[in-house]
């Protein structure tokens, strides 16, 4: 099936279903003698693991990675790359009424409608738990960016919204929110929606420092456009704006030109060194009301998107870093 690969000279292919055996990631293009901590690959997957907050899905996995090619003697052979997850704690009986009925805002009717089958337990592709696969992608993107530092949070949550400007890094608190009332006021406000069948989305925003100047393909493979791309593949993901963004309808030429900081850290899709700032919006989940008391679905995804939206980041980066590089060896 097309479109279960992403990106060019660094690519990523993922597989698997919710419920299935497993889901894994495939890494074409990795460059050859770089170290791997299969610790750090774990301590990655693990900040996007289900189960660990009373806010989570009640499904709990451990999330363990298993590389069956491409490493040796833990480093990068400069071959594909093959890591798999296995699924451990199904209960597809959960999911059991949903096998005639199709939720509105999911892809139930529509994958049913393009291949005239669907896995219904827990969505299939479409789950959110596919994106363990890109966390695994953007580990093995990150031993090529050693001075690149991705670093996302959650600015808003429903009506929620964070009051002080956020310094790269800063301590993101129990669920990704780096300001302490407001993350008691989410928690509260997320085991409310979760006793009461109901959900919530929000914004997340993202900081990526030390990418080098000059990384982005003119014209139709610009850094932003393969950013947006994405972010927008992100199940639930819905909005992307980069810098000062949809401010900019109601800024003149003089106010957006006299802080370069609202262009968020690219000049005609290119990079121009300077920090990228990113804003990605996330719809609420599709499963409400009783069909989401008796299954297990997060009331919000946003305390388990961050490293996902980080990872992302790093696989497009990583993938523009190889392709300069390419034909520029004087890029530091």
């Amino acid at each position: 099936m097309a479109g279960n690969s992403f990106g060019s000279l660094f690519r990523i292919t993922t597989f698997g279903e919710s419920h299935g055996v497993a889901l894994g990631c495939i890494i074409d293009g990795m460059p050859g003698n770089l170290l791997v901590s299969i610790e750090d690959l774990k301590k990655e997957l693990k900040r996007r693991a289900p189960g660990q907050h009373e806010v989570h899905t009640a499904r709990t996995e451990e999330d363990g990675p298993e590389i069956l090619s491409g490493v040796f003697e833990g480093k990068t052979l400069g071959t594909p790359i093959t890591v798999i997850v296995r699924n451990t704690n199904q209960k597809s009986e959960d999911y059991k009424d949903f096998q005639g009925s199709y939720r509105p805002g999911h892809a139930d009717k529509t994958t049913m409608d393009k291949f005239g089958i669907r896995d219904h337990r827990g969505g299939g592709r479409s789950s959110g738990r596919e994106t363990l696969a890109r966390v695994i992608g953007g580990y093995f993107a990150g031993l090529i960016l050693k001075d690149v530092s991705a670093y996302a949070y959650i600015e808003q949550v429903g009506h929620f919204k964070l009051k002080e400007k956020t310094i790269h890094g800063a301590d993101r608190g129990e669920i990704n929110i780096p300001e302490k009332k407001m993350s008691d006021d989410v928690i509260v406000f997320l085991k409310e929606c979760k006793k009461n069948g109901e959900s919530a989305g929000g914004i997340v925003a993202l900081s990526i420092q030390g990418v080098p100047s000059g990384l982005g393909e003119p014209v139709f493979d610009k850094m932003k456009a393969d950013l947006a791309k994405a972010m927008l593949s992100l199940p639930a993901c819905t909005g992307f704006e980069i810098g000062a963004g949809f401010n900019m309808a109601q800024m003149k030429g003089s106010e957006l030109s006299a802080n370069k900081k609202n262009f968020g850290g690219m000049e005609g899709g290119i990079t121009n060194g300077e920090e990228i700032t990113l804003r990605v919006v996330f719809k609420a989940p599709s499963t409400i009301g009783e069909k989401a008391k008796s299954g297990r679905h997060d009331p919000c995804i946003l305390p388990r998107v961050i490293p996902v939206v980080e990872a992302m980041a790093k696989i497009v980066i990583a993938d523009h870093y190889l392709r300069q590089t390419a034909y520029s060896p004087f890029l530091p």
